[in-house]
C-alpha cells in the first residue's frame, strides 16, 4: 500500500485551524476526536480484482480488499465514514447479469455509509435504478436531481447528517448534467438543478441551520476539465462555496491524484478536493482531528491507498 502521508496547513475559517495548533502528544487524549473519511468513486461493478488479461491493473482492486481495509480502519477508529461518489453501475459482466443488485449488496456488506448518483446509474433507465435500490442499506444522496415527476420520487435524500462522538458531519450530493450524456429515455422527467445554487443552499443549511462541524460534498461533476472553462466541476465549484470543507469527486477516470487538491473558496478559506481514481483500484483516506471544546480541526491526508 502507498503509505505516503501528506500534511498541509488549513487556514482559519472553513477548516478553522493550522496543523501546528495541536501538539502531537495531545492528539491521542480525550480532548480530541478523529473523524476518518474513506472514499471511492466509479467502482463500475469491479467486484473482483482486475483480471490477468489486464497487464496494467492485473490483480489489483476488488471489493474484498476494500472491505478488509475498511474493517481495519473502523477497528482502529470507530469514527470512520465510508462514502462513494457515484458510477457504481456498469463496466463488468456482473452488471450485465445482475444489473445494480449485486454491487449494492456488496457495498452494503462492505460498510458504506453513503453514496451519490453518477451518470451510469441511469444506464438501464429509471426502472434500472428503482429495482435494485432496496439492496442498498446505505443512503444514496442526491441534492440536485429533482425526481418528483418520476418513479424515483422520494427515494433519494438530499442530505444526511452523521453524529460521531459528538461531531456532526453533514453530507450532500451533486450529480452531473444528464442532457447530452445520458439518453433522454433513460432519465425521463428527471430535472437537473444548478449544482452551484444547490451547493450553496445545502452548505448553508448544514452548517448554519444544522450546526454541522464538517460539511462534505459527494460530487459526480468531475474534478476538472481541460479546455472547458465554462463547465462546472469540483475545482470551479469551490470558488462559489463558503462552508463546504471537503469535496469527494468522481467521473474523471483519467485523473489520478497523487495528493488531494486544496483550493480557496469565495471566503479565502481552503477546501480539500479528492478523487480515488476508479474501479476500486485505490481508496482515499482523509483524517480530520477535532478539538472537542472549540470544534477546531486539522486534516491529515493518507492518499491514495492502493487496494
Amino acid at each position: 500500500m502507498n503509505r505516503r502521508i501528506f500534511l498541509r496547513n488549513i487556514s482559519a475559517g472553513t477548516l478553522g485551524v493550522s496543523f501546528g495548533m495541536f501538539p502531537k502528544e495531545l492528539l491521542a487524549g480525550d480532548d480530541f476526536v478523529t473523524i476518518t473519511i474513506l472514499h471511492t468513486n466509479d467502482l463500475h461493478c469491479h467486484i473482483e480484482p482486475f483480471s490477468g488479461s489486464d497487464e496494467k491493473y492485473n490483480g489489483k482492486g476488488g471489493m474484498a480488499r476494500i472491505s478488509e481495509f475498511v474493517k481495519e480502519q473502523k477497528k482502529k477508529n470507530p469514527n470512520t465514514l465510508l462514502f462513494d461518489a457515484g458510477d457504481m453501475f456498469q463496466g463488468t459482466p456482473y452488471f450485465n447479469y445482475f444489473k445494480g443488485e449485486l454491487i449494492l449488496k456488496v457495498m452494503s456488506q462492505a460498510g458504506y455509509d453513503a453514496g451519490t448518483i453518477g451518470n451510469h446509474e441511469f444506464d438501464n433507465g429509471l426502472e434500472g435504478i428503482l429495482e435494485p435500490l432496496p439492496n442498498a442499506t446505505f443512503p444514496i444522496i442526491c441534492s440536485n436531481y429533482d425526481f418528483s415527476d418520476t418513479i424515483l420520487a422520494g427515494k433519494f435524500p438530499r442530505f444526511k447528517i452523521f453524529d460521531r462522538d459528538g461531531i456532526k458531519v453533514g453530507v450532500y450530493g451533486l450529480g452531473i448534467e444528464l442532457e447530452g450524456l445520458v439518453g433522454k429515455q433513460n432519465y425521463g422527467n428527471t430535472k437537473f438543478l444548478d449544482p452551484v445554487k444547490v451547493a450553496v443552499e445545502m452548505e448553508q443549511f448544514l452548517k448554519q441551520e444544522q450546526k454541522c462541524d464538517l460539511v462534505v460534498c459527494l460530487s459526480h461533476l468531475g474534478v476538472m476539465y481541460e479546455g472547458e472553462d465554462d463547465k462546472i466541476c469540483d475545482t470551479k465549484l469551490v470558488e462559489y462555496t463558503s462552508m463546504t470543507d471537503l469535496i469527494l469527486g468522481g467521473h474523471n477516470h483519467s485523473i489520478y491524484l497523487e495528493e488531494p487538491i486544496v483550493k480557496r473558496n469565495k471566503m479565502g478559506n481552503e477546501v480539500i478536493i479528492n478523487q480515488a481514481w476508479w474501479g476500486g483500484l485505490v481508496i482515499g483516506k482523509i483524517d480530520f482531528v477535532f478539538e472537542r471544546s472549540s470544534k477546531k480541526k486539522k486534516a491529515t491526508f493518507t492518499n491514495n491507498q492502493d487496494t
